[in-house]
């Protein structure tokens, strides 16, 4: 597959990020009251230890890294359900330059808080992303700033590749990555990574019932536009993908599974109880589709679920 992003520039982003992140832990679910595969060994990839608490500075400090300096000085602006917005405010907050967010409506409060605590201008549109996303893309055009895609971008989408390469040096016997898909840029990443070091690799990805993209997506060849999307995961929400990030999943992704946002919850709710580990609904859908069995692993299969992102929002109900 020809595609804009290689193997080399995903081991170049990992040498440009690694003075800003953190390496974080791959970690097996062991000692548990209720283990989730009795049969087969659960691997965890914690992200939302992550600094600003989730996989998106990953992509955000790359893009922030590979561009002229001369061209962030003006500031920089993107569109964000949280996680990335954290991201590209603590890019800003590197660069020290002015840096806009504009988030949805379905944003939750305390995620915009945290923005302005970084330094970010906060600017509220729309019902969702893809509303928000159109303004901010207006802004950086009339202002002439430079705009970070939350994942069809080249540089963020390496950056977010770098994981699969710390999770094959930490287990190098996993049979298949479980990966949640809000626009597709983490997934675009971990996939291209992991097929071009090991195409025998599985690659899995999450999607919520409430904002099944990619799934309708690939199932009808080619991109679809949701007419809503209902899932309570805001950073699960886009109503559609991009090329660059429908042709990677396309030819790198074995299967696209759904799960529910109670299945969220629940999974949520054991990982706290079992593990100490408070992921938000969207950092805990890898595990969802294991207790929901959207996803049932052969006996001896090695999986490693990405937690993406901290939070408490599955914690409460």
């Amino acid at each position: 597959m020809d595609t804009p992003v290689t193997l080399a520039e995903i081991k170049a982003a990992r040498s440009r990020i690694a003075a800003h992140l953190r390496r974080t832990p791959t970690l097996q679910a062991t000692a548990l009251k209720t283990p989730l595969l009795p049969s087969a060994q659960l691997w965890l990839k914690l992200e939302c230890l992550q600094v600003t608490g989730a996989f998106k500075a990953r992509g955000a400090i790359n893009k922030l890294l590979s561009l002229p300096s001369a061209q962030i000085q003006r500031g920089i602006v993107t569109a964000s359900g949280g996680n990335h917005g954290l991201a590209v405010a603590y890019a800003g907050w590197i660069a020290q330059v002015p840096t806009t967010i504009y988030l949805g409506h379905n944003t939750p409060p305390a995620k915009a808080e945290k923005l302005r605590q970084w330094g970010a201008t906060v600017i509220i549109e729309g019902a969702v992303w893809d509303d928000a996303n159109r303004a901010a893309i207006a802004h950086a055009q009339r202002d002439r700033l430079a705009y970070f895609h939350p994942f069809a971008d080249a540089q963020v989408i390496a950056g977010q590749g770098t994981l699969t390469l710390e999770i094959l040096e930490d287990l190098p016997e996993v049979n298949t990555l479980l990966v949640a898909i809000g626009g597709g840029g983490l997934i675009s990443g971990v996939a291209l990574a992991a097929k071009a070091l090991r195409p025998s690799l599985r690659v899995i990805g999450i999607e919520a019932i409430g904002a099944p993209t990619l799934h309708d997506s690939l199932r009808a060849g080619h991109i679809v536009e949701l007419p809503e999307v209902t899932t309570q995961a805001n950073t699960l929400a886009p109503r559609k993908t991009e090329a660059i990030n429908f042709n990677i999943i396309q030819a790198c992704v074995d299967d696209v599974v759904l799960i529910t946002d109670e299945d969220m919850r629940a999974a949520a709710q054991w990982l706290w109880f079992e593990l100490g580990i408070a992921a938000e609904l969207s950092g805990a859908a890898t595990v969802a589709a294991l207790l929901a069995k959207a996803y049932e692993p052969a006996e001896h299969e090695v999986v490693c679920a990405l937690v993406c992102g901290a939070g408490t929002d599955g914690l409460s109900g």
